[in-house]
């Protein structure tokens, strides 16, 4: 860029993606005078899905406000908790978050996920056309534009990863409702509807099931359920539930 130079500043809440020149206050960015707000914002690293606002000398702007030389420029962080409206509150996550899609259907949170890689334009306009905010720790597919809404998850450790979202978005929170497997919806099943689906030992210890809908999968109280009901427990202490801040 050789063009207008302006002064650019980020809340401390960005500095995950800007250089560490940037993160002590406004510092000079050079534009080439026909890019828009939101183009230069995302060539400095900053994916505009967790940009609140964008403040020039003092007012509110659109992304596609084209700066002119000597502007003062504020970078917002999004805010916590993110409206997302146009659409019911549902997910779509990428292929490196399956342990993050998992624990948000345990939690009654209607979340899809994509178990294989089937690239950046197929994620972004899945998004788009079912309506999905696209999780991904994917900058690149976070700035792509058919993208309908994303947002970046910060950690790589799935309970981190799980109270940032929970934090974000304030779902509802319906727990044990669905399917970790398939996304489904749970219904209540008596073991006869479903002994042909149980191994012998499943039929002679257990006698309270849950299946899904969808894919037909059973669930029952196994050896596993105290620490998934310690990550339920953990979630609703802390965000509420079952009812959250949007549905």
């Amino acid at each position: 860029m050789n063009g207008p130079e302006i002064l650019v500043s980020f809340d401390p809440e960005l500095t995950t993606f800007v250089p560490q020149e940037r993160r002590g206050g406004p510092t000079k960015a050079v534009t080439d005078g026909a890019s828009t707000l939101g183009h230069v914002v995302e060539s400095l690293g900053v994916p505009l899905t967790e940009v609140g606002a964008l403040v020039v000398d003092g007012r509110e702007v659109a992304p596609g406000h084209v700066p002119a030389a000597g502007e003062t420029v504020a970078v917002r962080a999004v805010p916590r908790p993110q409206r997302v409206p146009g659409a019911p509150l549902r997910f779509l996550l990428d292929v490196h978050l399956g342990t993050l899609a998992r624990r948000l259907r345990l939690l009654g949170v209607d979340a899809a996920y994509e178990s294989t890689d089937i690239g950046d334009p197929a994620l972004a306009a899945r998004s788009a056309a079912e309506r999905r905010v696209l999780l991904s720790r994917d900058r690149g597919l976070l700035r792509r534009r058919e993208l309908w809404a994303g947002a970046y998850v910060y950690s790589d450790r799935p309970d981190d990863q799980l109270r940032d979202v929970l934090g974000r978005f304030t779902p509802r929170l319906a727990p044990w409702t669905r399917c970790t497997a398939c996304n489904g919806t749970l219904r209540t099943a008596t073991k006869e509807e479903v002994a042909d689906l149980l191994e012998g030992g499943t039929r002679g210890t257990y006698d309270v099931f849950a299946q899904c809908g969808e894919c037909a999968r059973v669930y029952w109280r196994g050896a596993h359920h105290d620490r998934l009901e310690a990550i339920v427990a953990q979630a609703v202490a802390e965000f509420g539930g079952p009812v959250g801040a949007q549905a």
